[in-house]
């Protein structure tokens, strides 16, 4: 058996890339999904911006917790782990919120129907960007980070002697 293979060298029980992002997509989208309908009954009883804000707390926590356990393949996520998780649903909650926002300066009567448009594109792009945050960073095992930076280009070297100029660059 080659052991040199990533599937060999992943810790059992612990998906690889794809089938982390599958499931990444199956809970995240979930709990967006549940999250988007919570945030327009919500938006009836307070401002939307605040609704969002709610929501993005409740659906980070939960959603960090199945990340963990179910995505990952880490456990429990404990407080490091739902911390730095948070980071990223600031910034998501920051796209989705600009989104919303943005909607209604270019059309101000936009019906629910949009913001929901809106908020699902946005979330969905920004759950992309948390998606890769979370499996290099936050779960990422010793062995995910290796194999992240391993997969960058190697820089290609030419065979015999080099030659290294160092010339000042004036600042700008």
């Amino acid at each position: 058996m080659d052991t040199g293979t990533a599937a060999a060298r992943r810790a059992p029980g612990t998906p690889g890339p794809l089938a982390s992002f599958a499931r990444f997509v199956l809970f995240g989208g979930g709990v967006g999904v549940a999250s988007s309908a919570a945030v327009a009954g919500l938006a009836g009883l307070m401002p939307w911006a605040a609704a969002n804000a709610l929501i993005t707390i409740v659906s980070t926590a939960l959603g960090t917790e199945l990340h963990a356990r179910f995505t990952f393949g880490t456990g429990r996520a404990g407080w490091r782990r739902h911390w730095q998780s948070a980071g990223s649903a600031a910034a998501a909650f920051a796209v989705t919120s600009a989104a919303v926002l943005v909607l209604h300066l270019v059309q101000p009567s936009a019906g629910a129907l949009y913001e929901q448009v809106a908020y699902l594109g946005a979330a969905g792009l920004a759950g992309v960007g948390r998606f890769l945050v979370l499996r290099l960073f936050v779960f990422a095992t010793g062995q995910t980070r290796t194999t992240a930076w391993a997969m960058e280009p190697a820089p290609a070297r030419e065979a015999g002697p080099q030659v290294s100029l160092l010339l000042p660059i004036p600042a700008l």
